[in-house]
Formats: C-alpha cells, structure tokens, sequence
C-alpha cells in the first residue's frame, strides 16, 4: 500500500519587485532592508504574511495585506503599508489616498540624512507594468495626519486609492499590532 499524495498549495506566479529605491530619497539599506526580509517582503515578493493577512484585487490591480500598525493611545498620525502589484501590461501611477480616518493621507519616502531619517511626501507614485511596489517601514509608506479618532487592533479601515488610470480602488486597512508592523516613529509628523 502506498501513501497518498500530499496536495501542495499553488505557488504564486513571480513578478519583479520594485523597492523604495526606485527613485529619488527612497532607498533601503541594511538595515532597513533587513527589517523588510523580517517583516516577510523579500525578493520573491510578501513571503509569509500575518495570518489575517487579505488581498484586494481590482482590475489588474492586486493590493496585499493593507495595514497600519497600531499607533500609541492618542496618537495623532499613523503610517500604513501594503504591496500594490500591477498585473496589466500598462503602467499607472499612484495620485492620491483617502480616508475619514485622517484629515489627510499621503505617501511618504523616507530620506536618511547622516543617522536621522527625513519623511518627503511622494505625489506621484509611479507602479510599473508587471510589477510589485513595497510601502513598507524605512521606505515608503502612507502617512495617515490628523487622526480623527482611536484605532484598535483588528479594526478594519476603509480607504480609497487613487491611479491615473485604473481611478478609485476600494481597500481597507487592517489595524495590526504594533510590534507587527515594524512601525517608525511619526509622532514628527503634523496634523
């Protein structure tokens, strides 16, 4: 008698990764780079994501695990992560983040400047045909200003992306623990 066949997950198709450095002040180094591998982004792309990890897929979007690591009680700013992979054939760019959750939400690079790092709003995020752009600590990020109320763990955050040409994409943000997420410190940051 032989033993049955184990049945083996289905693998994801890989896909370039494009990382923070793609441009401009936005690089990871060492560290930095080290923090990403741990937090499950590696080059094969998000390699072992929370649990409750969720995807959204829209069009040829496909937006991974959105996320805000929770802020400390009365906190007023808050960073959030993801992965936006572009499956489609056509580049599209990244213009805008909306959310009730904060007064205002932008996506950030962060710039090192000696040992201190710098945040630089990014307007324009370019998500290159057939690949995969990391918002992830160190790197960018969304930066959520002027909180306009508490986040608890679990909490899951309605928000909308805005591209060029794909327009409005629905996603929610899941609020994950703190130590989850790697969180910066953005306490720097204004309402």
């Amino acid at each position: 008698m032989t033993a049955a066949p184990t049945p083996s997950r289905p693998s994801r198709p890989s896909r370039p990764i494009r990382r923070a450095r793609a441009r401009g002040p936005h690089r990871l180094n060492g560290p930095v780079l080290g923090l990403a591998l741990a937090l499950g982004f590696g080059a094969a792309g998000p390699l072992a994501l929370p649990a409750a990890a969720h995807e959204i897929t829209a069009g040829s979007f496909e937006i991974i695990h959105p996320m805000i690591p929770l802020p400390p009680r009365g906190a007023k700013t808050a960073a959030g992560y993801m992965a936006i992979a572009n499956e489609g054939d056509t580049p599209d760019t990244l213009v805008g983040i909306e959310t009730a959750i904060a007064r205002r939400a932008e996506v950030h690079g962060t710039q090192m400047d000696g040992t201190v790092a710098k945040m630089q709003a990014v307007p324009r995020l370019e998500i290159p045909a057939g690949e995969t752009v990391l918002l992830e600590p160190g790197g960018l990020h969304v930066m959520l200003m002027g909180l306009t109320g508490p986040l608890a763990e679990g909490d899951m955050i309605p928000a909308t992306l805005v591209f060029d040409r794909a327009g409005r994409v629905e996603i929610e943000f899941m609020v994950d623990p703190a130590d989850g997420g790697g969180a910066m410190d953005h306490m720097s940051h204004g309402n």
